[in-house]
């Protein structure tokens, strides 16, 4: 929001505010009489565009500082109707763009509105009021004056004529049955009659079908004398049959002994106040591009549903996204784009035409269906099958033919079971599923992936403040000679120890940390660390040379700092470099070009050993990793899986065994090592031990284990 243009906003909104109160000030001096001198109406409407500008400004909004604002005019005397129409169209773009000049018209838009038939209703209420008192001063003098006419009728009669015929508003006069006795001259002209065909009418003939129960039942208490007098805003049909609004006041004369005598009804036409009310109304809940019902009527419309649902009532949304529209909108233009949106808000309309479902535009290019959902699930799954095929029509703008698809969340569920807001945020993470899942096409919400997809938001959420605290550990796992059984090395791999959910495996965080970019300080964490407990074994065992293998994730080999940081890792723990393995997995080695090229040969050029991690689940060139610096090829587990041997461990897919047979070959005509992973039973250990593998690493071996157990097995070696 923009600064507040009197307290504090600068000189550039007090200058705004006054340069508009002087505008507004000649505007009303030339529009009609003004009762004040220039200075005094110009200090006047300052002070009334300081506090517009305040009420629109404000945190929590209200339009009641506008209609106090629209009733000051009227105590000023400023009540030319020509000067209320400049002051409700000023208020639009002149307002904002003298008084308000950094707001965003896009989402002060519905304030303005708001704040426009605030003033015109405060102005038209204050008028009503002012014309009312003065007409029931009037009216006591009228009927004081038929008292009198007992007493000097002459006289009387003739005071009160003068201001029945002279009063500006419409007055009519009706006994108790209903029959209309006298009228006015405004009153007839009102209704489109003449005042003898107003004398043969009932009170009730003139009454609108939609309120006339209402009405009638209203008038019949007054009459009965429940009440000396009513106030309403009602509509009368005129003669030619179109509909005026009105304001009616209605009073009833009793007898001196209290009995009803008969009613004067004192009428004012605001029609033209009430359409423009209507119009502002319209413009506050419509999106301006489509026409449709906007957030804010839909939201009211979906509260309105809750608050009058019964607990069993089915209440179903679709939640409906289009699919690139941003492309779109970059590459065609924003007129295009809006074009588009037109038409597919129409299509969305016209497709569930007649059925009933309230259709509207959320912002941007999401749109809503409010589904009344009789018939369960499929009653809404349906509508978003027709809305996707009303969207995917092919869409010819201009000269442009363009495809579109839409993803949709489908939420149904009783009333009872959720909120307005539960639906939504329900509708708006089962849209985000359908997108995940290949966009142009509907999902339908799972409360189980929903608390799923929680809970991994929640680790997410949790993971930075876990590298601070320290949570994260290492175990390691060990890779085993295939001809000696002795360990040749091991490889980090990282646990989170969750102050609530206990120890977790890196299948449930690890992918998460790639997501939001922390895989490169946790990537840098396990690397330190690795290197520190390697070089803690180094001291103690000199001569085993025990090898530390480390994951290295694809955005650490992307990162041209990635050697030095290596780098500086080893001169910190004091690791020689040929005891460090980095691990990248296939196809990132495989796609490696450029910088990350240059990085994976300055690695080797340190001194540090690369190896691919599970070979042979992707597409490898064989030309382009011979000139690779790489120093072992890792077996993928599937692979190792399938070796067994026949009758111990089930039937043996010799596919796998002749992949295994042709990769290790492979690799030692690349002259490169070759560890299996997942070796599990020692079928599988004998057979890869006779095709030659060089080391194995699985749960047969060993499971990933704490430090300290490595060091323990290390001593035990030594030992033997």
């Amino acid at each position: 929001m923009a600064a507040d243009p009197d307290t504090g906003g600068g000189d550039h909104s007090r200058t705004g505010a006054r340069e508009y109160a002087v505008e507004w000030a000649r505007a009303a001096r030339r529009l009609g009489f003004v009762p004040l001198s220039a200075d005094e109406t110009e200090r006047l409407l300052l002070g009334h565009t300081v506090r517009l500008a305040r009420a629109v400004l404000a945190d929590e909004f209200s339009a009641t500082p506008a209609e106090e604002v629209g009733r000051a005019l009227v105590e000023a005397h400023l009540t030319e109707p020509r000067v209320l129409d400049w002051t409700v169209r000023a208020l639009g773009d002149r307002f904002l763009a003298r008084v308000l000049p950094d707001c965003d018209a896009a989402t002060t838009g519905a304030r303005i509105a708001a704040v426009q038939g605030a003033l015109a209703a405060g102005f038209a209420r204050a008028l009503r009021d002012r014309t009312f008192s003065q007409q029931e001063r009037i009216s006591r003098s009228a009927w004081q004056a038929r008292d009198a006419v007992e007493r000097a009728l002459r006289d009387s009669e003739a005071r009160f004529r003068a201001v029945f015929t002279g009063a500006a508003i419409g007055i009519g006069i009706a006994g108790i049955d209903g029959a209309i006795l006298d009228v006015n001259q405004p009153f007839a002209e009102m209704l489109g009659y003449s005042i003898e065909e107003l004398r043969q009418i009932n009170v009730a003939e003139l009454f609108h079908p939609d309120d006339a129960a209402g009405m009638w039942e209203l008038y019949q208490e007054l009459i009965e004398g429940k009440h000396d007098s009513v106030r309403v805003e009602k509509r009368y049909y005129r003669k030619d049959g179109s509909v005026v609004w009105t304001d009616l006041a209605v009073s009833l004369i009793r007898h001196d002994d209290g009995r009803p005598r008969f009613t004067v009804a004192m009428v004012e036409d605001i029609t033209e106040r009430y359409e423009l009310q209507q119009r502002l109304r319209f413009q506050a809940l419509h999106d301006p591009l489509t026409g449709l019902p906007n957030r804010t009527l839909f939201f009211e419309t979906l509260g309105r549903i809750f608050a009058e649902a019964d607990q069993e009532q089915r209440i179903g949304v679709c939640f409906l996204d289009l699919d690139g529209f941003k492309a779109v909108n970059d590459s065609l233009g924003h007129d295009l784009g809006d074009r588009l949106l037109v038409t597919i808000a129409r299509r969305l309309a016209d497709c569930v035409a007649g059925q009933g479902h309230l259709v509207a535009r959320m912002g941007g290019d999401e749109f809503v269906i409010l589904v009344d959902s009789g018939g369960g699930i499929d009653d809404a799954v349906g509508v978003a099958e027709l809305a996707l095929a009303a969207v995917s029509a092919p869409v010819l703008i201009g000269e442009q033919q363009l495809a579109v698809t839409a993803s949709i969340g489908v939420v149904e569920c009783p009333a009872g079971e959720t909120s307005v807001s539960e639906l939504m945020k329900a509708a708006d993470t089962t849209l985000y599923w359908a997108k995940a899942e290949g966009r142009g096409r509907w999902a339908v919400y799972d409360p189980e992936r929903s608390a799923a997809d929680i809970a991994r938001s929640a680790l997410a959420a949790g993971l930075p403040a876990a590298l601070e605290r320290g949570e994260f550990v290492l175990h390691y796992q060990p890779i085993v000679s295939l001809l000696d059984g002795r360990m040749q090395a091991v490889e980090a791999l990282v646990r989170w120890r969750h102050p609530e959910l206990g120890m977790i495996g890196p299948d449930r965080f690890i992918g998460l940390a790639e997501e939001s970019g922390l895989i490169v300080r946790l990537g840098e964490w396990v690397l330190g660390q690795a290197c520190r407990d390697a070089r803690a074994w180094h001291r103690e065992f000199p001569g085993r040379r025990l090898v530390m293998s480390v994951n290295l994730a694809a955005r650490q080999a992307d990162d041209p700092a990635v050697v030095d940081i290596v780098a500086e890792m080893l001169r910190r723990s004091g690791l020689p470099a040929e005891l460090l393995q980095l691990e990248l997995t296939e196809s990132a080695v495989m796609g490696t070009a450029g910088e990350p090229l240059r990085s994976l040969h300055r690695l080797a050029e340190l001194g540090v050993r690369l190896a691919i991690d599970d070979f042979g689940t992707g597409y490898s060139n064989l030309a382009y990793l011979r000139r690779l610096p790489i120093h072992c090829l890792k077996l993928a587990g599937p692979f190792v899986e399938g070796i067994r041997v026949d009758g111990v461990d089930g039937p043996t897919d010799h596919r796998d065994e002749r992949i295994v047979d042709a990769l290790v070959r492979l690799a030692h005509a690349l002259e490169l090592g070759v560890t299996a992973e997942a070796v599990e039973t020692r079928a599988q250990v004998d057979r890869l031990r006779a095709l030659r593998c060089d080391t194995g690493q699985g749960i047969w071996f060993s499971p990933p284990v704490p430090a300290a157990q490595i060091t323990e097995r290390l001593r035990g070696e030594a030992a033997t």
